[in-house]
């Protein structure tokens, strides 16, 4: 490794480090819960790993080199920039037909397409849909930072406890005191196995009636359609509310649709969960970007849906402003 790397080129690097980008973009995600924030430190990564590879001896391998340039870049984004929460970790439930309590200023947790942490990441060989759920990378925002990049490290990327004591620069008996201490936060904040299994039977067809209902704007269909404790959230607002009957309430009291039409749901993938891209018709008849909601289907229903009303993010899934 050492011979190629003293030797390399641009094309070298490329070849050598472009394998990792998937993983370390994920990776970035899971530290930082920001899609746009990991875009540009996995860009920072890679013009931090370009200009040094000539300096790199090879005495770790590539993928854990580069994981410690992703590592220590979202360690020293975390020091200046504050968790990103959803509206239920923030306070209790709202009442329905209360007035929205817009919050702009708050750095909102956002959600990641499936396709920028597919397969090429190796959290995707056995828990891809897990270790990037919106609960899961929720629950990661309270940890502490360095706590964070050694659970991560450790529990999804798999990497050693001495790999992770290079990455940090530390020792492995504090890599091993940090990842007991997050696991045992994690095990507070984030949801059981059980609740992030395989797709529950017929969620198709459950799906199939999630668009029908809200397209053709039938609140009772809406209501009937989420569990009895289901969860509706919507940042920036931090107005949540529980329960099918209190969704029912909120969608027909806030929502601008007035009836059969005036939206359209569009179906794509985020954080291992579906989640479908609503366009909301305007008064010219156009239809244009909404927001994005990302669904937790249960084999009762829907228990939790959160939609985004940031339509920045519709570039990142590859979808269109209007239809």
């Amino acid at each position: 490794m050492t011979a190629v790397v003293e030797n390399a080129s641009d094309q070298d690097f490329a070849r050598l480090a472009d394998p990792y980008r998937r993983e370390l973009y994920a990776h970035c995600y899971r530290m930082l819960g920001s899609v746009h924030d990991a875009e540009d430190l996995v860009q920072e990564t890679y013009l931090r790993a370009w200009k040094g590879f000539d300096r790199f001896e090879g005495r770790s391998s590539l993928r854990t080199w580069l994981h410690r340039i992703a590592t220590t870049a979202c360690l020293t984004a975390l020091e200046r920039r504050r968790r990103r929460p959803l509206p239920t970790g923030l306070g209790g439930p709202s009442a329905p037909d209360g007035e929205l309590a817009d919050r702009p200023e708050v750095p909102w947790l956002e959600p990641v397409p499936d396709a920028l942490v597919g397969a090429d990441d190796p959290g995707a060989v056995v828990a891809a849909r897990e270790s990037v759920r919106l609960a899961l990378v929720a629950a990661l925002q309270y940890l502490p930072a360095k706590q964070r990049a050694v659970l991560i490290l450790r529990d999804v990327l798999r990497f050693s406890a001495a790999e992770v004591a290079d990455v940090l620069d530390t020792s492995v008996p504090a890599v091993n005191s940090l990842l007991q201490r997050a696991r045992a936060h994690l095990a507070r904040e984030a949801p059981t196995e059980e609740a992030v299994s395989e797709p529950p039977p017929g969620q198709g067809e459950v799906l199939a009636r999630y668009v029908e209902a809200f397209e053709a704007y039938d609140i009772p269909a809406i209501t009937e359609l989420f569990t009895a404790d289901a969860v509706f959230e919507m940042p920036p607002y931090t107005t949540w509310v529980r329960g099918g009957r209190d969704i029912g309430r909120l969608i027909s009291t806030h929502c601008p649709a007035s009836g059969p039409g005036d939206m359209v749901l569009l179906p794509t993938r985020a954080n291992g969960q579906p989640a479908f891209a609503v366009y909301m018709r305007g008064g010219d008849g156009v239809h244009r970007a909404f927001g994005l909601q990302v669904l937790d289907p249960v084999p009762e229903g829907i228990a939790h849906t959160v939609m985004f009303f940031d339509t920045s993010l519709f570039p990142h899934f590859g979808l269109a402003p209007s239809l």
